[in-house]
């Protein structure tokens, strides 16, 4: 029985991981076209040594593959137009909360599928989203109108401020208002105020007529 097959399947997992590696980190839903063909590609290759063929070519046009796909990544950096012939460019589908029937009619993309992946995204309303996207990678992003918006740490700490000058404010306001603000003030106990205009009204005049 031979064993070779043993030292090649370990040869395979260490050669692939580090070929994967050279590749890059990206997970399978951020992968581009060209990442992913040649990520299949190279899946298809590690294969073919089980089957008896020759181990060391297949890493080796394995290695041209990711060095191919660098390449390719590198060139999109330097160039816009190959980047967009390539990848692709971001596509709006939602604006100002209305579909862009023309686009998803481009992409053949449903309107129930546009709105499962809202939905993933806990958006209820189209109307509530101010642009949608669908980025090269096949992924949907998305920008929520103003009011719609949940409020963040930093929106209720300037709130709080807010609010801190409002009440210092008023407080300033009673202080060079003296005596003359406690008149408007409401009693704590309302049977109490009226006893006490009982007792004024009882009180005997400071002056009186003959």
């Amino acid at each position: 029985m031979e064993w070779s097959w043993v030292w090649k399947a370990v040869l395979i997992i260490i050669g692939g991981t580090l070929l994967l590696r050279l590749a890059g980190r990206k997970s399978i839903s951020q992968m581009t076209l060209a990442q992913t063909v040649i990520m299949i590609g190279i899946g298809s290759l590690l294969i073919q040594p089980l089957a008896g063929k020759n181990i060391w070519t297949t890493l080796g046009v394995g290695t041209v593959l990711v060095l191919t796909l660098i390449v390719i990544e590198f060139a999109q950096i330097k160039s816009d137009s190959f980047e967009g012939i390539i990848t692709g460019k971001s596509k709006v589908l939602i604006h100002n909360g209305v579909i862009q029937y023309d686009q998803l009619k481009k992409l053949r993309l449903t309107t129930d599928q546009l709105e499962m992946n809202l939905r993933q995204k806990n958006i209820s309303r189209i109307d509530d989203v101010e642009w949608a996207t669908l980025e090269a990678n096949g992924q949907i992003g998305f920008e929520l109108k103003q009011e719609a918006q949940p409020a963040t740490k930093g929106d209720v700490q300037q709130l709080y401020t807010e609010i801190k000058n409002v009440q210092q404010q008023l407080a300033q306001r009673r202080t060079l208002g003296g005596g003359a603000g406690e008149k408007f003030q409401s009693p704590s106990n309302l049977f109490q105020e009226v006893a006490d205009k009982r007792h004024d009204s009882n009180a005997t005049p400071p002056h009186q007529f003959d």
